[in-house]
């Protein structure tokens, strides 16, 4: 009799539980599908009544945070011409052909129109520094635009400009 139950005991320590992972992955989609929901209704921020919160809120407070809600008419924008960057022949294409153009409030544009020859030579001299493999990875846009609105920027002057927009960036 003594050898029957311990030949059930070892049974029993060989297989295990189930219930620790059924009450985790219960638990887990139950805590997954809270989330969206407390991100999607707004609860968290971010959600769409989380704008119109905010919207309200920066009318009837005066002296909450600065919001840049510049009107659109006091904008400019200043087009840098077309900058064609050869890769050389370790690149897959043999021509970047880049074009943009600067976001500038209205009273420097024709300052920043009169430093267009700087502009272009310090986005010719930082693209064509560029690995040419670098140029072909995917999401490199968004880190060139950032570096070269950096340049840009340190060239035409502080509050000059405000953006960089890249109007055409192609390889061929």
């Amino acid at each position: 009799m003594a050898d029957t139950t311990a030949d059930n005991v070892e049974v029993e320590k060989g297989k295990p539980s189930k219930l620790p992972l059924i009450i985790g992955i219960v638990l887990a989609l139950a805590g997954g599908g809270g989330g969206f929901f407390a991100a999607s209704s707004g609860m968290l921020g971010g959600g769409a009544g989380d704008h119109a919160a905010a919207d309200s809120h920066a009318e009837d407070n005066s002296h909450s945070v600065p919001v840049d809600n510049a009107p659109l008419a006091d904008i400019a924008f200043v087009e840098v011409p077309q900058l064609l960057i050869s890769l050389g022949p370790t690149a897959q294409a043999d021509h970047l052909r880049f074009r943009g153009s600067l976001e500038v409030p209205k009273q420097y544009a024709t300052e920043v129109e009169g430093l267009l020859p700087r502009v272009q030579d310090v986005m010719n001299s930082y693209l064509r520094a560029l690995d040419p493999a670098m140029l072909e990875q995917p999401g490199v846009l968004v880190k060139l635009r950032a570096q070269m609105l950096r340049r840009v920027s340190m060239v035409a002057g502080e509050g000059r400009i405000r953006d960089l927009l890249v109007l055409e960036f192609v390889l061929n």
